[in-house]
């Protein structure tokens, strides 16, 4: 969808013959030649390194994507840095495909003008002529969660209430990209305020899954997954309170990432002292990328009075040293497999298995893992969520409700969240913040024994794009709209590091995901285990949708 003018004609510009193949060659794509029976050959593990991408899904064309969209951003970033793209070639590639391939999935939306953006890229040419390099994303399309303010750029939050809404100022993590070289091509779609793990809303409309137009991304970064996902961005930003950085990473194949609480500031907010629980962070498609966007999404501000300090590794990681800075000696460690909480939490039949045999992978790079009975009450947590959800959800959207005509047109769970909100006391918000540290500190214990958890990243695989969020689970009732991602809480709650990693497709031939969460302050230590996962099993890279050949 195209926020402002109409995409103009300008030519993209194409490669020489060399060039192509080389760049073939940089992309590993060998996509020209696709197998009929892709949809069929999913097994339990990941192609063998060097073999050439799968796609899975529907077909929708017979295209090639230009080997430019296909790479890592890392990579990307090399060629651009050393003068072996230019900024306009890069542009260029991504608005053709996403011309091309956008409208299957609806990702990414509020458009910005075809001119403009070329003109932006044409000065980040003269800049890099200059030798005056911005930062890593030098010359990078990207497009930030339309819940983050973008200057000069259409930030609708998903709601009618601000469907014109211009920012003047941009959101912290947005100065930041800007300042690291990214071009803002437009914004990524997002649920009404974020609230759901259904990417829809009555501004912009559904986000498709890539996998299978018929089925959800999830969210609330719908748009960013769907977007990395189907090559539309080299990397990724989104937010997470209840799940919406992990649930549409491992329903789209790819991987989203959940910081520590206070690794990346949050703001700028009226509020900075009590919203703890929902804040931003990085996805991509290769641990590298979402790593790379940590860090220069990471560390202080002075607006925000609880954030970190820097980490000493991720402050200095580059394109260059990023692969040497996540390799490590892993022998030893341990993983805590929870699983489904010992049958608490439903789950739809065939995720359990794929995870289980995502950590079978584990002890080739020297990481043992073993089942664990559920360190605390699931029941009191759920009650626990439940206040921390209303209290700040909730009052943060109390404006809109008081005003007659804004609560016209926010969504019923919008309001539910509100009216959740006024029915509490100081003394539960109290008691459900002694439960959280209870809980933090039982977390604490199975970090004395073990190095990491590992839960599935959802608890049904991508459902029907037309259903607002799954009302049962394996025969058990959903009593509300965010029942079905029990799964992400606990780990919301523990403000530990969490990363979602691909394992794998269905039956069905569906992606689904697992969490893997790390001590607290750890980011590192996370990102390092997924990396050595990811070497093992990467079906980013195997898996390529079928839509992305359109």
């Amino acid at each position: 969808m195209n926020d402002t003018a109409p995409a103009s004609s300008t030519p993209q510009s194409t490669p020489q013959p060399g060039r192509r193949q080389w760049l073939s060659h940089l992309a590993g794509a060998a996509v020209t030649t696709v197998a009929a029976a892709a949809m069929t050959s999913r097994t339990a593990s990941a192609a063998p390194a060097g073999a050439a991408p799968a796609t899975s899904g529907p077909a929708t064309g017979g295209g090639t994507p230009d080997p430019i969209v296909l790479m890592p951003a890392w990579q990307l970033s090399r060629e651009i840095r050393g003068g072996r793209l230019s900024c306009r070639q890069v542009m260029s590639a991504y608005l053709a495909h996403i011309d091309r391939v956008n409208p299957v999935t609806n990702a990414i939306v509020a458009l910005r003008d075809r001119d403009a953006l070329m003109q932006e890229a044409a000065a980040a040419d003269e800049a890099l002529a200059a030798r005056k390099v911005a930062g890593w994303m030098h010359g990078m399309p990207q497009a930030p969660k339309d819940l983050a303010l973008t200057r000069g750029i259409r930030t609708t939050f998903g709601s009618p209430i601000f469907k014109d809404n211009v920012p003047t100022s941009d959101a912290i993590i947005v100065e930041r990209v800007r300042k690291s070289g990214a071009i803002l091509l437009g914004k990524t779609n997002t649920p009404e305020f974020g609230l759901g793990s259904q990417t829809f809303n009555p501004v912009y409309g559904p986000t498709r899954n890539p996998y299978d137009s018929t089925r959800t991304a999830g969210g609330s970064s719908g748009g960013a997954a769907a977007a990395l996902a189907m090559r539309l961005l080299p990397v990724a930003d989104g937010s997470d309170f209840g799940g919406s950085l992990r649930n549409p990473a491992g329903f789209c194949n790819v991987y989203g990432f959940r910081p520590s609480v206070g690794r990346v500031p949050y703001g700028p907010t009226p509020e900075v002292f009590i919203q703890q629980l929902g804040y931003e962070g990085p996805m991509g498609r290769t641990v590298a990328d979402v790593a790379l966007l940590l860090a220069t999404q990471a560390g202080p501000d002075p607006r925000t009075p609880q954030a970190l300090a820097s980490d000493p590794v991720l402050a200095t990681l580059t394109p260059d040293n990023v692969m040497a800075a996540l390799s490590t000696d892993l022998k030893g460690k341990r993983v805590a497999w929870l699983g489904d909480w010992d049958g608490y939490l439903p789950m739809e039949d065939g995720i359990l298995q794929l995870c289980e045999q995502a950590l079978q992978a584990f002890p080739a790079f020297g990481v043992g893992v073993e089942k664990i009975k559920p360190p605390f009450s699931p029941e009191r947590l759920w009650k626990t969520w439940l206040v921390h959800r209303h209290f700040l959800v909730g009052n943060g959207m109390l404006p809109f409700y008081r005003d007659e005509a804004k609560r016209a047109l926010l969504k019923p769970e919008a309001i539910w969240e509100i009216e959740g909100a006024l029915k509490l006391s100081g003394a539960d918000i109290y008691a459900a913040s002694a439960d959280r540290s209870a809980w933090y500190q039982a977390v604490e214990g199975v970090f004395a024994k073990f190095d990491y958890i590992a839960v599935p990243t959802a608890q049904v695989f991508p459902f029907d794009v037309r259903q607002p969020w799954p009302k049962e689970i394996a025969g058990r009732q959903m009593d509300t709209y965010h029942r079905w991602m029990e799964v992400v809480f606990p780990w919301t709650l523990s403000g530990c590091p969490a990363i979602s990693v691909p394992v794998g497709f269905g039956k069905n031939g569906l992606p689904m995901g697992m969490q893997l969460i790390g001590r607290p302050r750890d980011d590192l230590s996370v990102l390092r285990v997924a990396r050595a996962y990811e070497q093992e099993r990467d079906w980013v890279g195997r898996h390529l949708p079928r839509a992305v050949m359109a």
